[in-house]
């Protein structure tokens, strides 16, 4: 493939198809359009009871947009079971760009220390949200993350959350595998409205109260 721009990008995005790398060493980029496709209907969403219990008990924080590189590069990090990763340097300077744009937006997980323990990005556009990559290096963070990525998404606007595929963790929250051309009709449908990703600070969102009631 060719060099892409963060322009090229969009436009992808816009018609369902997304570039990845087949290695962090590998400076190609491919493109991707599943067949059958991964979404997890906000509508349909729910956290495991386990996972509600921890996120009432623990003291973790919640941002967005607030730490976007550090989120990406811990996202590309290996870890036990994950050796490898499709994150590139292409792919960070592409959605660093996006970031910059605001077309691309983190959600993160602090300890009470202020580390950052997990997280997750993806690509916004039109009402549709297209996550990409997550990771978690304390218990649950990275599922933490994505309930508040489901709430931030509900009270923007959004319409879509596209997951790319289905895996057996994006399952246990209502994920599921719908044909390509059923998901091209709901992406048309999510790029003819418009919804805006807003940035949170850590102190103006707690799972306790703006995500579970």
């Amino acid at each position: 493939m060719a060099a892409i721009d963060a322009q090229t990008l969009l436009k992808a995005y816009s018609i369902g198809v997304f570039p990845m790398a087949r290695s962090r060493d590998e400076p190609e980029l491919y493109w991707f359009d599943p067949d059958p496709r991964g979404i997890l209907p906000l509508e349909d969403f729910h956290a495991p009871r386990r996972l509600l219990r921890t996120m009432r008990t623990q003291p973790l924080r919640i941002t967005a947009n607030a730490a976007f590189a550090e989120v990406m590069r811990a996202c590309a990090a290996p870890r036990p079971g994950h050796p490898e990763t499709w994150i590139n340097d292409a792919i960070f300077d592409l959605y660093t760009e996006l970031h910059q744009r605001g077309h691309a937006h983190s959600v993160e997980v602090w300890a009470p220390d202020e580390a950052l323990v997990g997280g997750l990005y993806g690509v916004s556009l039109g009402s549709a949200f297209f996550g990409e990559s997550m990771f978690s290096v304390a218990r649950d963070a990275s599922k933490v993350a994505l309930c508040a990525l489901v709430a931030f998404l509900r009270a923007d606007g959004f319409r879509l959350l596209d997951t790319q595929y289905l895996t057996a963790h994006l399952a246990q929250f209502g994920a599921v595998e719908i044909p390509r051309r059923a998901y091209k009709l709901l992406l048309a449908e999510a790029m003819a409205h418009r919804a805006a990703f807003h940035s949170r600070a850590a102190s103006s969102f707690s799972i306790s109260s703006s995500m579970l009631g």
